[in-house]
C-alpha cells in the first residue's frame, strides 16, 4: 500500500516571505498540499497559480473556492479526479467558511481530502464541524473513497469544534504523534490549532510539525501558522 504524504498549511494570503513559504512547501513534498488562507482578493488567482509553479505542484480546480480561502493542490505522485467547494452555513457580520475537497488518486488508491478553516467564534465552529461532517458522510457513499479532514480549527483538542471532528475520525497528531506538536504561532507556538482527521480506515503512520532544521529556520517568515504533515496509508 502506498504511503500518502498530506500537509495541511495556513498561508496566510501569501502576505509573508513568499520565498521562505516556496521552500518549506517544497521540503514537505506532499503529494496533497491543503491550504488555508488562500490568496482571494486582488489578482488571487495569480498568485495562487505562482506557488503552485514554484512549490511543483498543480492546483485543483475550485469553483467558488474564492470566497472562503480555501485551495488544495496535487503533487507529482497525485491526481485530482474531481474537486468542488462548498460553502458553509452564513454567520451575520463574518467571513464565509467553507469546504473545498477533492478526490484525489495517489499510488494506484483513491482518497478525498478536504481542507477547512473554521470560525473564530465558538458556536458557528461547533455548527460548521457538524456540516462538514454531513458533507464528507455524503462525499463518502458517493465515492466508496476514504476520507482526510485538515484545516485551521481555531482551537485545540477539547473544544466542542475539535472533539466533534475527533468523534468521528482519527485525530491524526494524537495517534501517531511526531515531529512538534504545537501548531500557532510560527515564532512562538503554544497551541495545537491546525489539524489531520482521518477515517477509521487509514493508518495514520505520523502526524505533526516537521522539525528539520531548515524548516525551522523559515517557519516564522514563511507564514504565521506552522504546517502539520501526515504520512498516512490507504487501502
Amino acid at each position: 500500500m502506498p504511503t500518502v504524504r498530506l500537509v495541511s498549511y495556513n498561508i496566510r494570503s501569501m502576505r509573508d516571505d513568499r520565498a521562505a513559504l516556496v521552500r518549506v512547501v517544497r521540503r514537505l513534498r506532499p503529494d496533497i498540499l491543503c491550504v488555508q488562507e488562500a490568496p482571494r482578493f486582488q489578482l488571487w488567482r495569480y498568485r495562487r497559480r505562482w506557488l503552485a509553479r514554484r512549490a511543483a505542484l498543480v492546483p485543483v480546480a475550485l469553483r467558488r473556492g474564492r470566497v472562503a480561502g480555501l485551495q488544495l493542490y496535487a503533487g507529482a505522485r497525485a491526481t485530482a479526479l474531481h474537486g468542488r467547494h462548498r460553502l458553509l452555513s452564513p454567520v451575520p457580520d463574518m467571513h464565509q467558511r467553507g469546504l473545498a475537497l477533492a478526490l484525489f488518486e495517489v499510488g494506484g488508491v483513491r482518497l478525498v481530502a478536504a481542507s477547512v478553516h473554521l470560525d473564530l467564534a465558538a458556536e458557528p465552529r461547533r455548527r460548521h464541524a457538524a456540516e462538514i461532517i454531513e458533507e464528507l458522510d455524503r462525499v463518502r457513499a458517493e465515492t466508496g473513497a476514504p476520507v482526510v479532514v485538515a484545516g485551521d480549527v481555531n482551537e485545540e483538542s477539547g473544544g466542542a469544534a475539535w472533539d466533534l471532528l475527533a468523534e468521528r475520525f482519527q485525530d491524526a497528531g494524537a495517534t501517531a504523534p511526531y515531529g512538534l506538536r504545537e501548531t500557532f504561532s510560527a515564532a512562538n507556538p503554544t497551541r495545537r490549532i491546525d489539524g489531520v482527521f482521518a477515517d477509521h480506515g487509514i493508518e495514520v503512520l505520523r502526524c505533526g510539525v516537521p522539525d528539520d532544521p531548515e524548516l525551522l529556520t523559515d517557519y516564522p517568515a514563511a507564514t504565521d501558522h506552522r504546517p502539520v504533515l501526515a504520512e498516512l496509508r490507504v487501502g
